[in-house]
């Protein structure tokens, strides 16, 4: 059995993220998608919202499983017993980066590979952080998130002091 691993913050969970997860979904048998827990790291959202967010949005893939991790990317790998790392590039610029962890993961743990998929070009300026800012200044963000997660960051933003 084929096991993949996409390892990520997913704060908030956008249509890139999820057009990697449905065609990750394909590629193995089974997929975990790990929801990076950094106590160091200003989210949004909690672990346990993003968990909900990421399981509310990937609902209809039922090869795909949703968890959280606080340890090395490799480590939770051989715990779950996956052999591919999934990652998503947008750009050069994600290359550049992945390509440095890739090989790092390697010498960590040879067994494990990387598998890079590209996102579909209307995707290729999308993150997080972009969604984050546009929600900030109350812009809509519903052509970048599934409409349960632009409600949720609307609820977020009203409920917070993230203003």
């Amino acid at each position: 059995m084929k096991i993949g691993y996409y390892p990520g913050s997913f704060d908030p969970i956008t249509f890139g993220h999820l057009d990697i997860i449905e065609r990750g979904a394909k590629l193995f048998d089974k997929l975990y998608i790990s929801i990076s827990v950094n106590p160091n790291k200003k989210t949004m959202f909690t672990p346990e919202e993003r968990v909900q967010l990421v399981r509310d949005v990937i609902y209809y893939l039922p090869n795909v499983e949703v968890v959280t991790s606080s340890i090395l990317t490799v480590e939770h790998c051989k715990m779950l017993g996956a052999s591919h790392i999934l990652r998503g590039l947008r750009a050069v610029t994600d290359y550049d980066y992945e390509f440095q962890i890739t090989n790092f993961n390697r010498r960590l743990s040879s067994e494990i590979d990387t598998v890079f998929l590209m996102t579909e070009g209307q995707n290729s300026y999308l993150s997080s952080s972009s969604v984050r800012e546009l929600a900030y200044f109350n812009g809509d963000v519903t052509p970048f998130v599934p409409l349960v997660v632009a409600e949720a960051i609307k609820q977020k933003i009203k409920n917070s002091t993230l203003r």
